[in-house]
């Protein structure tokens, strides 16, 4: 699909807006997203309404004043008479350009970004608010305000439990769901640790069918969070506040307030992700080690891209290792950047395997654990993965925050449809849903086409489709793709049953489209 193209729009007095936009419809052309960037006062304002995408940036001159190549726009913009839709179809971004010396710091800024809101514009971001004053031209986002001892309450506990939510399990409120089991399903001599884990999401208010996916935001290694403290120079035990530099810029949600370093690590900070270049970017404006700071404005620099992807994306690199190779830097990162310099973990989404039908009250996934080597020592591992299998129900309580998601998959309700299933290794989660749930429900024409390498190490549920097959519930095809000397694969099994295929689909009155392209020769 064409991408929208971009229009940068600047109102400068002194240059410096205009400088910064040019530096936008660069970073925009590199890459291929088509962009204009225009003074104000020479664009047609009335155009302005069929603009899909906009960014503003705006100087603030003498006492609140627009730059004077923005004030015929500045007067249009402001007219009594607008309709309140005349933006509707425009996402924008205001960029200030201001000095925290004077009264009225990024007055224009905050004023149009206001004013676009009231017209009907979608704001991509809050007003991104740079400041002269400052050492690095954009202040943070954040402000950690670092208290001088624990508070009495432990309000992490607090936050996780939360009150009852209003309505269902979300991303903003998690249910935290009691993990039953945690049982590796592929032979130990297998190459690859898969997990079949339950949980018991009594009283959450979960509902799901065959299809729907299950969230579930992961934490970063105990071994990784005390590294990463050691190596930036904070106590993992002391506790701040979060306080927005800006007023309407609400606080992480995930994040409780008071809250201690040790959980803003382990639970927050993405630490394990593999840094963009905007990483590198903002680290070298941190950097105080010329050395360093070199290396990384090389990495950072448009003709250090390949040199950047050798050492950063090649090898899955993580922002923690990162740190650690740039350790002056690192020491000197001040608290209040780290939300600005390290993304966010972000949930994982996992096919639901069971039905609630066949298992009322519980939630089972089927997680292969991920687990690589490259050229660095350490291997690589998934983050959610690899935690999920640490999390031992046998040796205490354990707690997972969770939600669900409708998913892509959808099955049919009539219960003479047939449904012909095709789902090798892991793949065959959602598929285990769907037979549960529709042999619960007395549905017939199950046909499963099941893929894996040996049918004893990685053969997922064997006993359960056997026995759905003996009672006729189910009819099953496998593939065993290294038990003989030719690979077999599903796509062979679906080949050779390509008359029982056929049937199937001709049955349910295919589309006559449809059917005329499959006859084809």
């Amino acid at each position: 699909m064409p991408s929208p193209g971009l229009l940068v729009l600047f109102g400068s007095q002194t240059g410096t807006a205009q400088d910064v936009s040019e530096r936008l419809g660069r970073e925009a052309r590199r890459r291929r997203l088509e962009c204009r960037v225009q003074a104000l006062d020479s664009y047609s304002v009335v155009n302005l309404i069929s603009e899909p995408l906009v960014i503003f940036v705006c100087a603030t001159a003498g006492q609140g004043d627009p730059p004077d190549n923005m004030k015929n726009f500045w007067r249009f913009i402001f007219r009594k008479n607008l309709p309140p839709t005349s933006l509707c179809q425009m996402d924008f971004a205001v960029l200030g350009l201001g000095d925290s010396s004077y009264a009225k710091f990024n007055f224009v800024a905050k004023k149009l970004h206001r004013r676009l809101l009231q017209l009907g514009g979608s704001a991509l971001l809050p007003a991104c608010l740079g400041d002269d004053q400052h050492e690095l031209g954009l202040p943070s986002k954040f402000t950690l305000r670092f208290l001088p001892e624990a508070p009495k309450m432990c309000s992490e506990e607090q936050h996780v439990a939360g009150a009852d939510p209003p309505g269902p399990p979300s991303e903003q409120q998690p249910f935290l769901a009691p993990m039953v089991t945690n049982q590796r399903v592929t032979s130990p001599s297998h190459f690859q640790d898969v997990r079949l884990i339950e949980f018991d999401i009594t009283g959450s208010g979960l509902s799901f069918a065959a299809g729907d996916v299950v969230l579930i935001r992961p934490q970063n290694q105990a071994s990784h969070v005390q590294q990463f403290c050691r190596v930036l120079g904070l106590d993992p035990d002391q506790y701040f506040t979060l306080l927005p530099r800006e007023p309407g810029v609400p606080c992480p949600t995930q994040l409780p307030q008071p809250c201690s370093v040790r959980h803003l690590v382990s639970h927050y900070l993405d630490v394990a992700s593999v840094p963009r270049r905007s990483f590198f970017e903002l680290l070298a404006c941190l950097s105080p080690h010329e050395l360093e700071r070199e290396k990384l404005l090389q990495f950072s620099a448009p003709q250090g891209q390949e040199e950047l992807y050798s050492y950063c994306n090649r090898p899955r690199r993580s922002v923690l290792e990162v740190l650690c190779d740039f350790p002056h830097t690192a020491g000197a990162v001040p608290a209040d950047y780290l939300l600005d310099l390290i993304p966010p973990i972000r949930p994982r989404a996992f096919s639901i395997a069971s039905s609630l039908l066949a298992h009322p009250s519980r939630l089972q996934i089927l997680v292969a654990v991920v687990h690589y080597r490259t050229r660095l020592k350490e291997p690589r591992r998934g983050l959610c993965s690899s935690w999920l299998a640490s999390l031992d129900p046998g040796r205490g309580p354990v707690q997972v925050p969770l939600w669900v998601r409708p998913g892509s998959l959808t099955f049919p309700e009539t219960p003479d449809t047939p449904v012909i299933m095709v789902g090798p290794g892991t793949g065959v989660a959602p598929f285990r849903a769907a037979v549960q749930e529709r042999v619960a429900r007395g549905q017939t024409g199950n046909f499963l086409f099941f893929g894996c390498r040996w049918r004893d190490q990685d053969f997922y549920w064997e006993s359960e489709w056997l026995e759905l097959e003996r009672k006729g519930c189910l009819t099953l095809f496998t593939a065993f793709s290294r038990e003989q000397e030719r690979k077999v694969y599903v796509q062979h099994r679906l080949r050779e049953l390509g008359p029982l295929v056929w049937d199937l689909l001709d049955r349910r009155a295919m589309p006559r489209a449809c059917r005329q392209m499959c006859q084809k020769p």
